[in-house]
């Protein structure tokens, strides 16, 4: 038996995926002697023959792959040719995500349902008597969706954060048709029997999934215009003020340690801005007291700030009035 197409057979582009790193399907051109040998027909074109056609001598074809031995030139004709009879099953399941690929997207989302179709080859036994589309559609969009998955977000979330974005989205566009406007959050957790924390958590998610470029045009905003410049040229420079703000979240425990007097004296001569005089006086010390007092808390504080360690108490001699 001998099946020919009578047009010009492609031959597809080298996968990086493939254990072997070898061209998932190679070219169509068979040895006659090599079919012969193998004790199945020889298909010049695969990639042509009709479904219908391919699902029946595709049945022979599997038959005959279990039991030639794997490696020979036999079972590598057998295999190569399934897999090229079979194409049309990746590029059935590559149509329902044609609108997520972008520019080339869309070949590297045919070579990834093609490493899903060679691995439902390998897998499939025909002693089940099951169709072999049914086993291969799983694996064929299994590993396309893996693919968006893992290559698709700006920035990696949890896989359970990623699902939970598309059943958001689903139950928007469901909601906004039954409720005339746009769902609440209240109405989306109602919705997906989430609680609203749940589905803020998948919507913050959901930010990660695509990023703006710091070279892309900014619009108009406000009263202002950013007409020309780039979000580099509009953002904002960054602030001083934050490092006071985590110089004071390493002071805060240091200053509970502090007895009384000692966070006295620092409000009265930082807070209420006195002299060390005027503190003297209130706490009926010298002026030189306040003065060694606080130079010795002043000391210990910054040297605590600046330690990696745990901080440790004032040192007695800090707590001690001369």
């Amino acid at each position: 038996m001998q099946v020919r197409a009578h047009t010009t057979a492609t031959t597809a582009p080298a996968a990086t995926d493939t254990p072997a790193r070898a061209p998932l399907l190679p070219g169509p051109r068979r040895s006659a002697a090599t079919a012969r040998g193998a004790g199945v027909p020889r298909i010049e074109e695969p990639r042509e023959v009709a479904p219908a056609d391919a699902r029946e001598l595709s049945k022979v074809f599997f038959k005959r792959l279990r039991e030639l031995s794997e490696g020979t030139p036999e079972y590598q004709y057998v295999r190569n040719t399934l897999i090229e009879m079979n194409a049309s099953l990746v590029q059935y399941a590559v149509r329902r995500f044609r609108g997520r690929g972008e520019n080339g997207d869309i070949e590297d989302i045919v070579q990834v349902g093609t490493i899903g179709l060679i691995k439902a080859i390998d897998r499939f036994d025909p002693a089940r008597e099951n169709e072999f589309s049914t086993l291969a559609m799983p694996y064929i969009t299994g590993e396309i969706k893996r693919h968006f998955r893992d290559t698709t977000w700006a920035v990696r979330v949890p896989r359970r954060l990623q699902e939970l974005r598309i059943d958001i989205a689903k139950a928007k566009e469901e909601l906004t048709v039954r409720l005339d406007r746009s769902p609440t959050v209240a109405d989306l957790a109602a919705h997906l029997d989430l609680t609203d924390e749940e589905v803020i958590e998948g919507l913050v998610a959901a930010n990660g999934h695509t990023s703006g470029s710091l070279d892309a045009p900014q619009s108009e905003h406000g009263d202002g215009s950013a007409e020309g410049h780039t979000l580099a040229d509009v953002m904002g420079e960054e602030e001083p003020a934050m490092e006071l703000v985590e110089d004071i979240q390493t002071l805060a425990p240091l200053l509970e340690q502090l007895s009384d007097r000692e966070r006295t004296m620092l409000r009265m001569r930082f807070g209420e801005e006195l002299t060390q005089a005027q503190i003297g006086t209130a706490l009926g010390i010298s002026q030189m007291q306040v003065s060694r007092l606080l130079t010795r808390l002043l000391a210990h504080l910054r040297a605590s700030m600046l330690d990696d360690a745990a901080p440790a108490a004032a040192p007695e001699s800090a707590r001690r009035t001369p």
